[in-house]
C-alpha cells in the first residue's frame, strides 16, 4: 500500500476517529493487529492516515471494535470514500496547507457558525475588502502571493451558492464593522454587501454591539464546522500565524456553549441587518 505524499487535515481526522474507536474498544494496537491479521506499523500507519483506506475497510474495523454507533461508522465510511479532488487542490504548495484544510473543512460542513472580532468573515468579504485585509499581513506578500490568496478566499465563497448550503451563522462585532479596511468607499461597499447577504436563506448575520460589554473569545477568529454526526463536528481558531483545528470531545463540547454564548450576547437578526444598513450610511 504506497503512503500519502501528504496529509489533509480531514484525512488525519479520519485515522483519529479510527484510533479513538479501537482505544474506545479497549484495545491496544497489538490487539487490533492480531485480530485483523496485520501488524502494528500497519495499524498505527492507518491512524495516522498515512496509508488511504475503503469504505469497506473502515466498515470492518467499526465491526472488530464493535462501534455500537452505525450512523458514526457510516460517517466515517462516506469520508473513507472521497476520491474527487475539491477545488482547494489546484492550490496546494502556493499558499499554506492551513488555507487548504479550512476551505475543506468549509466545504464538507453541514453548517458552520463563525465568530469574528476585528474583520468581516472571510466567506462574507467583498473582493476590495479581503485585498486590503490580506495585504495588512506582516511581512507584505509579493503581488503574485496576494492575488493566490485573494484568489483562493474569493473561491471559498462558492459553498453560499450551491444548491444545498450549509446553514451558516455569523457573528460579528461592532469593531470588526467599524474598522476601514481599504478605505471608507471600500468599506461601504463591504457593508451592504454584508447587509444583502444576510437576507440569504442560509446566512444568518448577527451583530455584537459596544453597548453589550463583554463577550466570550475576544480577539479570536472561531469557527465551528458541524459533521453529519456531533463526533465529527471541528473547530478551527485563526491566529495572527496559523490554523489551529480541534476535535476532542472535551473541546468540542466547550466551543459549543461558548458559540452559544456568543449567540445570545448578539442583536437579534433584524436588529442587525438595521445596524449594518445604519453604519454604512454613515461611513
Amino acid at each position: 500500500m504506497a503512503t500519502r505524499s501528504f496529509t489533509t487535515e480531514r484525512q488525519r481526522r479520519l485515522g483519529t476517529e479510527l484510533r479513538r474507536m479501537r482505544e474506545a474498544a479497549g484495545m491496544t494496537i497489538q490487539d487490533a493487529a492480531d485480530r485483523m491479521g496485520t501488524n502494528r506499523s500497519h495499524v498505527t500507519n492507518t491512524e495516522l492516515a498515512r496509508f488511504g483506506l475503503s469504505p469497506d475497510r473502515v466498515r470492518t474495523l467499526a465491526a472488530h471494535y464493535s462501534c455500537p454507533d452505525t450512523t458514526y461508522a457510516e460517517a466515517l465510511a462516506a469520508m473513507a470514500g472521497e476520491r474527487h479532488r475539491g477545488w482547494w487542490e489546484e492550490y496546494r504548495g502556493q499558499i499554506a496547507t492551513g488555507g487548504l484544510d479550512l476551505a475543506e473543512l468549509e466545504y464538507y460542513a453541514t453548517s458552520l457558525r463563525v465568530f469574528v472580532a476585528m474583520h468581516v468573515p472571510g466567506l462574507l468579504q467583498t473582493e476590495e475588502y479581503a485585498r486590503a485585509v490580506i495585504a495588512e499581513t506582516v511581512p507584505a506578500w509579493p503581488a503574485q502571493e496576494l492575488r493566490r490568496r485573494l484568489s483562493h478566499r474569493m473561491k471559498r465563497r462558492d459553498i453560499l451558492d450551491r444548491d444545498e448550503p450549509p446553514a451558516c451563522t455569523f457573528v460579528i462585532h461592532e469593531a470588526a464593522l467599524r474598522l476601514q479596511f481599504g478605505g471608507p468607499d471600500a468599506m461601504r461597499t463591504q457593508l451592504k454587501e454584508l447587509s444583502q447577504s444576510s437576507l440569504r436563506r442560509n446566512v444568518t448575520v448577527r451583530v455584537i454591539p459596544f453597548s453589550a460589554g463583554g463577550f466570550p473569545l475576544p480577539g479570536l477568529t472561531v469557527m465551528y464546522a458541524s459533521g453529519p454526526v456531533p463526533q465529527l463536528d471541528t473547530v478551527q481558531v485563526d491566529s495572527a500565524t496559523s490554523s489551529e483545528f480541534l476535535d476532542a470531545h472535551t473541546q468540542l463540547s466547550n466551543y459549543r456553549v461558548l458559540m452559544e454564548r456568543i449567540i445570545k450576547t448578539a442583536l437579534p437578526v433584524k436588529e442587525s441587518r438595521e445596524f449594518i444598513r445604519s453604519l454604512a450610511e454613515h461611513v
